[in-house]
């Protein structure tokens, strides 16, 4: 759907809350119903902005589906490729949501003042960025060779998938980082809330250049010596920015990688979790190539709704407007009724569009009725989990005196990443 079109179909959706607010209230009855609507017209134009940024995310991401369905010979000649592809496309999605957050946060607060220079606000935070996708893809390529030998399923060798790995994390971070400064930018001179478009976009952005990059990635196998050589002398480049990110003088590289790094480790194994269920899965995927173009615009959805409530929630803690007590409150539940809203649209959406793309495509599945039900089914399940995860990642966070931009997107969309898969999987047995 077009941005004209959707705009006109969220103002009619706001329109009819309108009138169910105000014969709701003329009628003084169901007060917390009332609430949550009102809520939903006071942040309209999170909704407007939100539903906008999660559509075209799951229209890049769904692109993303196709490529990892072309993929489908690849992926049996290459064992352990589909261990690595979830892991690398949650990482690249939880530094750049992350610092797509830390930014939107500086606008808010006022740190981000349009210096592009090294030390300033901006310069510090894409260092960062860059210093964790450099240690990251080396630290993915270990998580996979370990989880192949822990299981039990044949994998690439470890230099391999170093070389892989650190093609494809150089090549989508050099662009998702173009998405994140070019979005930074739309959002200042347009007064849009970056919490609210942030993470969707960044997220298709990681999606849709991941895949690629892995599969430039694989170009460089074929000679055992210099892969070796290569993969060996990636490693050491990425301890050399461990320790140049975590000693460095500046305050912001140093703060965001010690914080961040725990947290991406977590990612890693989330990811490599998710990616070990789908190769346990891999016959029937490969099978049935419709519910493998599913995976990335479910996993996506999954990641952005609970990005946009985690950074939603970050700001307000910032700002004061939310107290991070063990159990939610009424503002936090507040922000769980926009989450169940931009779930029901997302997880919809997600089974129209890859029905369509498949029967497009000629390619083989379980038909359109019952791939959304296996979307939604798969979404109830997720949405309990995004509300609960974002909160207490935010609140423990900014309880702990850490950045809630630091911890609260890695921690939601890593999580999502694996607990979407099993909830997928689960989709995938109830319904077919």
């Amino acid at each position: 759907m077009s941005p004209r079109p959707l705009s006109r179909a969220v103002a009619a959706f706001l329109a009819g809350v309108r009138a169910l607010v105000d014969v709701l209230r003329r009628r003084a009855r169901f007060p917390v119903l009332t609430e949550v609507l009102q809520h939903w017209l006071h942040e309209q134009r999170t909704i407007r902005q939100g539903v906008l940024a999660l559509s075209i995310g799951i229209g890049i991401t769904l692109m993303a589906g196709i490529v990892l369905g072309a993929m489908d010979q690849l992926l049996e000649e290459l064992p352990g490729l589909l261990v690595l592809a979830p892991a690398a496309i949650g990482m690249r999605g939880a530094i750049f949501g992350a610092l797509g957050a830390r930014l939107g946060t500086g606008m808010l607060t006022g740190q981000l003042d349009g210096s592009i220079a090294r030390r300033s606000f901006l310069g510090q935070n894409v260092e960062a960025a860059v210093v964790l996708s450099i240690v990251t893809g080396v630290v993915l390529a270990a998580a996979a060779r370990l989880m192949g030998l822990v299981v039990g399923f044949e994998t690439i060798s470890f230099t391999d998938l170093v070389l892989v790995s650190m093609v494809g994390a150089v090549l989508s971070s050099l662009a998702t980082l173009g998405v994140v400064l070019a979005l930074t930018r739309f959002a200042e001179r347009q007064s849009w809330d970056m919490d609210a478009i942030g993470t969707p976009i960044v997220s298709a952005a990681a999606d849709i250049t991941t895949l690629p990059a892995l599969i430039v990635g694989t170009l460089t196998l074929g000679n055992d010596t210099v892969s070796g050589v290569l993969g060996w002398s990636l490693v050491v480049l990425a301890l050399a920015a461990a320790v140049l990110g975590l000693r460095s003088s500046a305050d912001t590289v140093r703060r965001v990688t010690r914080e961040s790094l725990p947290i991406l480790l977590y990612t890693a194994a989330m990811g490599i979790l998710a990616g070990s269920v789908l190769e346990a899965r891999k016959e029937t995927l490969i099978t049935s190539v419709a519910l493998l173009v599913a995976v990335p615009p479910f996993i996506a959805s999954s990641g952005a709704i609970g990005g946009i409530l985690s950074a939603r929630l970050s700001s307000q803690l910032h700002l004061g407007l939310l107290d991070p007590t063990a159990i939610p409150k009424r503002p936090a539940w507040l922000e769980g009724t926009l989450t169940v809203l931009f779930a029901t649209v997302g997880y919809l959406a997600v089974g129209l569009l890859t029905a369509a793309a498949a029967g497009l495509l000629g390619y083989g599945g379980p038909g359109v009725v019952r791939l959304i039900g296996v979307t939604i089914t798969a979404g109830l399940l997720a949405v309990l989990m995004i509300f609960a995860v974002g909160y207490y990642a935010a609140t423990a966070s900014f309880r702990f005196g850490l950045d809630p931009d630091n911890v609260g997107i890695p921690l939601v969309t890593s999580t999502m990443d694996f607990v979407g898969i099993l909830c997928l999987t689960v989709g995938i047995v109830v319904i077919l």
